[in-house]
């Protein structure tokens, strides 16, 4: 799978029934609407990135996207919108890959992050405990909005505590989560597979869970809104 990518950073974040409206810095607007195939038939999928302040979210999308790592970036803005254009199954896809750039640090997201999500991706910090304690709190709260979209698990930093590879986690054990072990320093299971998880690759997997979902949604709502597609 490959692709090329856009992160486009946003400001305010509005939400209709339908479609997104986003308030760029300039006052440009950008709208986009995950339950609609374009004229080229060119799916468009959305994927939001969730976890505590400072787990790596932000670092293990950009080593995805353009394979690097940026040790030191401040989040400055309400949300970052990471476009990723691919082919799966020889379908264009366009992948926006949502991250909270700083929001988290509030307890809890806007409505409107949830809003039309395909997949998420639940990351948590292998070196602070607590960030693991608060998955629970993250995966609640996206439940509430979307019950029944993918959710990927991922263990980051990796690197910094290779020991957290030999432990057994019961939270994504408990929910049914695909679990990852990752690394945004080194690209374990990001850009490179770590041996003994050869089959595994965090992105790459939400992006096909994404699209298999977009497909073939099971959310009453999204069941509504494809019907109603069909009909325009």
């Amino acid at each position: 799978m490959g692709g090329k990518h856009s992160p486009v950073v946003f400001g305010n974040v509005r939400a209709s029934e339908s479609s997104l409206t986003m308030e760029v810095e300039d006052n440009v607007n950008f709208s986009v609407d995950y339950s609609s195939i374009s004229k080229t038939n060119e799916i468009t999928v959305k994927i939001i990135l969730l976890g505590d302040s400072a787990v790596g979210k932000s670092k293990l999308i950009e080593r995805f996207l353009m394979d690097d790592y940026k040790p030191h970036q401040l989040s400055t803005y309400a949300l970052t919108l990471f476009r990723y254009k691919t082919q799966v199954q020889e379908k264009s896809v366009s992948v926006d890959f949502w991250d909270t750039a700083g929001q988290e640090r509030f307890e809890s997201l806007h409505p409107s992050y949830y809003h039309q999500a395909n997949c998420a991706v639940l990351i948590f910090d292998s070196v602070r405990k607590v960030t693991y304690k608060n998955l629970k709190k993250w995966y609640d709260e996206m439940r509430q909005y979307r019950p029944e979209i993918p959710c990927l698990c991922a263990a980051n930093k990796i690197d910094e505590n290779f020991d957290a590879t030999q432990k057994n986690f019961a939270f994504p054990t408990k929910n049914r989560l695909p679990f990852y072990y990752v690394s945004a320093s080194d690209g374990t299971n990001v850009v490179k597979f770590l041996r003994f998880n050869c089959e595994l690759q965090l992105f790459n997997d939400a992006i096909n869970a994404a699209i298999a979902y977009r497909l073939n949604p099971t959310d009453l709502s999204d069941q509504i809104m494809d019907e109603l597609e069909t009909l325009n």
